[in-house]
């Protein structure tokens, strides 16, 4: 598949943000994207005719309830059977911040056994609490199975900038180290909170913004074709998005959120 055959599916509802910002790094990368509310997507009943699938950042339906939880309800409702064969078909799906929660809640993530009737985790209230808007350091765990992370090399250090107020990732407490285990030997971890210079958070403020069970910032599906992830790589794609642009002399053109763009065109340009 060429670059600009590639066709990606920005889905947006009332509440959502920062999907414009996701539509540009798109294009940007030469790719055709669009930005699409959910409406549209079920009147016109073309979500097939993407090649992926992305839930940008923001507070769909006011995050009543629990954040994500009425989009991804909404979802299994109305376009259940478009995203069933999404999955089955291994197209990407992407999550960012509220995204990630939404895919959290539908149990598209983790995804052990594939997709499940009910969340399998949490992304919870911040502790300590409150809206957290700061730009983090995180780190690559992903040894290869994330097209998401497929041209940044394991262990690499990246800086995104976070904006939640429940981005805390938890399993049940009876079971966290079981699954925690299963992420670990299943290659489904991708970023952790971290600090510059690649040391673990260890669950310590403000190293890791919101308490995050083993400092998990973005995880993806056994197959690796889910990602989601609570920083936005959308707003650190170019070098004026970085806060500390004007102290600095030179400055790359693209910031670090650039990599995981890049990565699954990557991996789509060399897969079809």
């Amino acid at each position: 598949m060429r670059r600009e055959e590639i066709k990606v599916c920005v889905m947006r509802v009332g509440g959502t943000n920062c999907d414009a910002e996701t539509q540009r790094a798109f294009q940007d990368l030469g790719v055709q994207a669009e930005v699409l509310h959910v409406n549209e997507l079920v009147k016109q009943g073309n979500l097939l005719d993407y090649n992926v699938l992305v839930f940008p950042g923001g507070f769909s339906f006011g995050d009543y309830v629990r954040s994500g939880v009425i989009f991804a309800r909404s979802l299994s409702v109305k376009l259940g059977k478009e995203i069933e064969t999404f999955v089955d078909e291994g197209r990407p799906i992407l999550g960012i911040c509220n995204g990630f929660q939404i895919l959290v809640e539908y149990g598209l993530l983790p995804g052990f056994e594939g997709v499940t009737a009910y969340p399998e985790a949490t992304l919870t209230t911040n502790v300590p609490q409150g809206f957290k808007c700061q730009w983090i350091h995180l780190k690559n765990e992903n040894k290869g199975k994330c097209p998401f992370t497929s041209k940044i090399p394991k262990g690499k250090v990246l800086r995104m900038p976070i904006a939640h107020g429940e981005g805390r990732f938890l399993f049940p407490v009876e079971k966290e180290q079981q699954m925690l285990q299963k992420l670990i030997d299943n290659d489904m971890m991708v970023f952790s909170y971290c600090d510059e210079n690649g040391n673990v958070a260890d669950g310590k403020y403000p190293t890791n913004p919101n308490g995050s069970f083993h400092d998990i910032a973005g995880i993806c599906n056994r197959e690796g074709t889910i990602f989601g992830l609570m920083p936005h790589p959308e707003r650190a794609m170019y070098w004026w998005q970085q806060p500390d642009w004007t102290r600095q002399k030179q400055m790359a053109q693209y910031g670090d959120g650039k990599l995981v763009f890049e990565s699954l065109i990557d991996h789509l340009t060399k897969k079809f």
